[in-house]
């Protein structure tokens, strides 16, 4: 069973193959910015087997970043703390082992910790329906729509509270 750990600079071009392998579920990124997402990133883990070797990741990123995402920015505006998925990838030899749950799981953690919302985003246009019902069943609600990539794009933008804290 693969184990999570915190991405090593020598895993980019590993992770960077897995996002590749992944586009248009994610979007394409090159080695700089990927290099630029790795270090600001608040939360940075791959999953690993026994050698090593990374079959999926988390990027995370908290708020106060010059940023160009258009859905990082939504939550910027809106949110004064928050813990952001930016990309989640599972390579498809590793799929259905429940590694998107162990990581959805483990960044969670740090969401609670800060006491800050877990945000994200998911395509409406085109539609992902697997990764609408992954993060209801993970608690997560729509705050809002918006399109991206020159009107190309339609994405929910969703997030799951932490619990409240007793006074």
């Amino acid at each position: 069973m693969p184990t999570l750990r915190d991405i090593h600079f020598d895993d980019l071009p590993a992770v960077q193959a897995l996002n590749e392998a992944a586009v248009p579920a994610v979007n394409s990124l090159a080695m700089a910015p990927l290099q630029w997402l790795w270090e600001h990133a608040i939360y940075r883990r791959a999953a690993v087997d026994a050698t090593g070797e990374v079959g999926g990741f988390l990027l995370g990123l908290g708020p106060g970043l010059a940023y160009a995402s258009p859905n990082y920015r939504w939550f910027s505006a809106r949110y004064p703390d928050f813990v952001y998925v930016d990309r989640i990838v599972v390579g498809a030899a590793w799929r259905n082992l429940g590694l998107g749950t162990q990581l959805y799981a483990d960044i969670w953690q740090l969401a609670v910790h800060r006491g800050a919302v877990l945000a994200c985003e998911v395509n409406l246009e085109p539609a992902n329906p697997g990764s609408l019902r992954f993060h209801a069943k993970f608690g997560f609600r729509s705050v809002g729509e918006q399109r991206t990539e020159g009107g190309t794009k339609r994405v929910t933008l969703l997030v799951r509270e932490p619990p409240a804290t007793s006074e």
